[in-house]
């Protein structure tokens, strides 16, 4: 199943190494900037280990988290800033717009692009589960629930970080909130992806529109195939036959949509749904079922073919999934009121070369080649 998710590439980043060389003046302060670029380095590299898990995951972001919180907020967790929030610069590539960064000297720029890159982990674990032949039912459970916490980071993100960053967020970027509110429907239900995404620019957005359309008019089809096989058990064998003619163009609309989406550029994995036996055996199952509900009209029922497909009753809510709740972990035990006080900012350099500078490229993040297993015929969405 691996192959039937489309994943946008994991954000880049520049090396930090926070070394405040007469700034942090005492061995606790020295201590938090050592912890900070270890645990950073440390979470980084899980991004693209495979054999990493989410205890795993949550273990390195509770680690980086609470100290990059002291950065960020007082240490009495008012609405005070921290002195130390505009004294690093960070560089982070965007999923969508290639190698080039965005710059900005403000850790909540920091904090919100590596939690971005922690729900797009979640997203990519998820599809990797996915993709093993004999899933069991607890891994299942776990690709479920993966994708409900990717959406609650997308979510809280959104909603509580994002603005209260300095720098306004530039179209197209992936903090933009019509791109977050994107991957927030893509992990909650696959039937609203689209209608998120065509509010965006194709320049940047056209490949991934593409696969959520194919997988729209897939679902469409399985929509009006299932309700013409309900509609002939009702004995409404002329409605069933309007019903499989209208999965019977769907269909035939994602065959072609898989095709223009396979040759469309643009950023991510890219998904081979056509070649997937579920994919298939839908195909097949239109055609069957459409078949014997002609060869039943003409010996048995003799009803007229409705010249409109009937209506799908599209207003159930149960199978939409709720985000898991996310918030970012407390302040780390390292920041005490003297550990902060030992950072001394009348010692920094007055030439700082760490002004954001984002024209330069970051080296893209090499991410493991998951090799399709064999196909089930299973989904698990």
């Amino acid at each position: 199943m691996t192959h039937w998710f489309h994943r946008n590439p994991l954000k880049a980043t520049a090396p930090v190494t926070f070394n405040y060389y007469g700034v942090a003046t005492t061995p606790a302060a020295t201590k938090i900037c050592n912890d900070l670029r270890l645990s950073r380095t440390r979470l980084l590299e899980l991004f693209t280990d495979l054999s990493c898990n989410p205890d795993m995951m949550k273990n390195a972001t509770d680690s980086y988290f609470s100290l990059l919180k002291g950065f960020i907020a007082s240490l009495d967790e008012s609405s005070q800033d921290s002195k130390l929030r505009y004294i690093q610069n960070f560089k982070w590539t965007d999923t969508l717009q290639g190698h080039v960064p965005s710059a900005q000297q403000d850790a909540v720029f920091e904090l919100v692009s590596m939690g971005f890159n922690v729900a797009l982990w979640y997203t990519k674990y998820a599809s990797r589960l996915a993709g093993k032949e004999d899933i069991t039912e607890d891994e299942a459970k776990d690709v479920h629930r993966s994708m409900k916490i990717a959406a609650g980071i997308f979510k809280h993100l959104k909603e509580s970080h994002i603005p209260k960053l300095i720098t306004p967020v530039e179209k197209g970027r992936d903090l933009e909130a019509r791109l977050i509110d994107s991957y927030v429907i893509q992990c909650q239900a696959e039937a609203q992806e689209d209608q998120m995404l065509s509010s965006l620019d194709p320049v940047y957005a056209l490949k991934w529109r593409k696969y959520l359309q194919l997988k729209s008019c897939f679902y469409m089809a399985y929509a009006y195939c299932y309700h013409g096989q309900t509609l002939l058990a009702s004995d409404k064998c002329g409605e069933a036959i309007r019903s499989l003619q209208e999965a019977e163009k769907f269909y035939a609309k994602a065959e072609a949509l898989c095709k223009e989406y396979g040759e469309t550029k643009g950023p991510g994995t890219t998904a081979k749904p056509s070649s997937h036996l579920f994919f298939r055996k839908l195909g097949t199952l239109v055609k069957n079922t459409l078949d014997k509900c002609q060869r039943e009209n003409g010996f048995i029922y003799f009803q007229k073919i409705p010249p409109e497909a009937p209506q799908l009753e599209l207003k159930a809510n149960y199978g939409l999934v709720e985000p898991i709740a996310f918030e970012f972990p407390p302040l780390h035990a390292l920041w005490t009121p003297e550990a902060l006080a030992a950072f001394d900012l009348t010692k920094r350099p007055k030439d700082d070369s760490a002004k954001p500078k984002s024209e330069e490229e970051v080296k893209p993040v090499k991410e493991p080649d998951i090799k399709p297993q064999k196909d089930t015929g299973c989904q698990i969405s």
